[in-house]
């Protein structure tokens, strides 16, 4: 089997792709990745979608980008509620290292909230939740993002029944 490598630096300018690769360490991660199996079968699992990719409703206020170009470490903290059956005529998209055209023709791409619901109705999963999430996914070193935005979410979520999320990350 071949195997292939993944790029994540791919679309960074090379400056920024060499400071960002000295926060990295070379050596092989060897801890344990925490994985919790589904106590039951997706096809009756409630599902939530979350994506770091800077969605937001037009009628919401936009990711802060400005403030990310004046602080280029600084990522915005807000979060936004995405509500099922939400397309791209509805929302705008603003982050600084994505590609964002493509999400604004088709949200599918990054939020696949039409195929989730494609998914629910042929019995593959068992609920798509009310409610998806987006938040700006450049969160450096920033731990003050888990109380403003990963807590509430999580909370939100559990009103909701929410038993697995699905990580679209940009």
């Amino acid at each position: 089997m071949e195997q292939k490598i993944v790029d994540g630096y791919r679309f960074l300018p090379p400056g920024l792709k060499a400071w960002v690769r000295t926060f990295i360490p070379d050596e092989e991660y060897k801890g344990t990745i925490p994985w919790t199996p589904l106590s039951k079968p997706l096809s009756q699992t409630t599902l939530a979608l979350v994506t770091s990719a800077g969605i937001s409703l037009k009628m919401d206020p936009p990711f802060d980008m400005e403030r990310e170009k004046r602080e280029p470490i600084w990522g915005d903290r807000s979060y936004r509620k995405i509500p099922r059956g939400t397309t791209e005529k509805e929302i705008d998209v603003n982050h600084l290292h994505i590609n964002t055209n493509l999400v604004k023709q088709d949200i599918n791409v990054i939020l696949p909230l039409a195929r989730m619901a494609e998914f629910e109705q042929e019995g593959i999963i068992g609920r798509l939740a009310p409610t998806a999430y987006s938040f700006y996914g450049f969160q450096w070193q920033n731990t003050d993002f888990l109380k403003e935005a990963i807590e509430p979410i999580s909370k939100h979520m559990k009103t909701e029944k929410v038993e697995a999320v699905l990580l679209t990350p940009a």
